[in-house]
C-alpha cells in the first residue's frame, strides 16, 4: 500500500490502515532500535510507543517525505533519549576505560552527550557478556584488581584472565563501531 495513502487513512482514524502500518514496519523498527539499545524488550517498548504516538496524534501527523524515514527518525530519537535517561553509577576505573576506548576509536570529536551514550552502551555490553568474562572484566575495571588477584579470586590462570579481558575489549570495540556509525549519521 502507498505510504501517503496509509497516512491519509490513519489521519481518518482507519484502524485497518494503522494495523497494516504496524505489521509492515514493526519488526524492522525493533531491529533498528535494538542496534542502539542492545535490549530487545526496551526496543520493543520504544517502537510500540512510537506507534501509540502515531495513533494518538493521527489527526495532526503530516509527513511530507518518506514514511519509512519518519518512523526511523522517531525510533532513533526515542532510543537516544532512553540511553541519555539511564542512571549509571560507577567508579573511576571504568570511566578511565571508557575514556581510553573513546580515545582509541578517535571519538574525541563527539560531544559530551554522545560520550555519555557510548558509556551507557558499554555498560549494557558488559552486562550481556558471558558470566566468566563479565566477572573478569568487572574485577579488573570496577574493583581495580590486578591480573594475579583476578586469577586467584576466580581460580583460573593469569593467561585466562588476559584472554577474557582481550575478548571483552574486542566485543566492546565491535559493538561501539556500530553505535559510532549510527551516532555519526545522527549528528
Amino acid at each position: 500500500m502507498e505510504p501517503k495513502l496509509i497516512i491519509k487513512q490513519i489521519n481518518n482514524n482507519d484502524r485497518n490502515a494503522f494495523k497494516g502500518l504496524f505489521q509492515l514496519y514493526y519488526d524492522d523498527l525493533v531491529t533498528y532500535a535494538n542496534n542502539y539499545l542492545y535490549d530487545l524488550p526496551a526496543s520493543e517498548d520504544i517502537v510500540q510507543d512510537v506507534f501509540i504516538y502515531i495513533w494518538e496524534h493521527s489527526n495532526t501527523i503530516h509527513i511530507e517525505k518518506s514514511l519509512n524515514s519518519y518512523l526511523h527518525i522517531m525510533v532513533r530519537n526515542r532510543c537516544l533519549n532512553y540511553l541519555k535517561a539511564l542512571k549509571v553509577t560507577d567508579n573511576c576505573n571504568f570511566l578511565e576505560l571508557t575514556a581510553s576506548l573513546i580515545s582509541e576509536n578517535n571519538l574525541d570529536s563527539f560531544i559530551e552527550d554522545d560520550k555519555e551514550i557510548i558509556y551507557n552502551q558499554i555498560l549494557k555490553i558488559v552486562e550481556s557478556m558471558p558470566d566468566k568474562m563479565q566477572q573478569v572484566f568487572k574485577l579488573k575495571f570496577l574493583n581495580g584488581y590486578k591480573y594475579a588477584e583476578i586469577a586467584k579470586e576466580l581460580d583460573v590462570s593469569i593467561n585466562t584472565v588476559k584472554t577474557q579481558l582481550k575478548r571483552a575489549k574486542f566485543k566492546i570495540n565491535e559493538s561501539i563501531a556500530i553505535l559510532l556509525f549510527l551516532l555519526s549519521n545522527y549528528n
